[in-house]
């Protein structure tokens, strides 16, 4: 795994949650119980639901980046293949978070996500200053 996968998933994750924020719309302007979803804006779930629609299109972003710099510097970073697969893996915080808001499961996807995305972002930032830029 080069990147590509990154960019692939990262577009189709970005898509879903784009897709959610309908739902979200739906819920605060049309729904027979919209002024209690429109009280509830900063606590349970109508929080944790806007928590989940913002990580999850910012992190499908930074896949498609994480993406994009993985195949255009393959031959000069180390541990692409790690990168690639932790950015991924950071794909598990904002399904964390639904599956914390609609199945009420424990936030353990949210912390792995969370790490796995971290990881791969300061390896990523630590790759980058290890290359050595050759003038021309």
């Amino acid at each position: 795994m080069n990147g590509k996968n990154n960019i692939a998933i990262g577009f189709l994750t970005m898509g879903f949650f784009m897709a959610y924020g309908f739902l979200l719309i739906y819920l605060r302007d049309f729904a027979p119980d919209k002024e209690a979803w429109v009280n509830s804006y900063s606590v349970g779930k109508h929080f944790e639901a806007r928590l989940a629609h913002v990580h999850g299109n910012l992190f499908a972003f930074l896949n498609i980046l994480i993406g994009y710099l993985l195949l255009r510097f393959q031959t000069q970073l180390s541990n692409v293949k790690t990168i690639s697969w932790l950015a991924l893996i950071g794909l598990l915080m904002p399904i964390g978070i639904l599956s914390e808001v609609y199945f009420g499961l424990p936030p353990a996807l949210v912390l792995i996500g969370a790490i796995a995305m971290t990881a791969s972002v300061l390896w990523l930032g630590v790759s980058f200053l290890k290359i050595k830029i050759i003038p021309s």
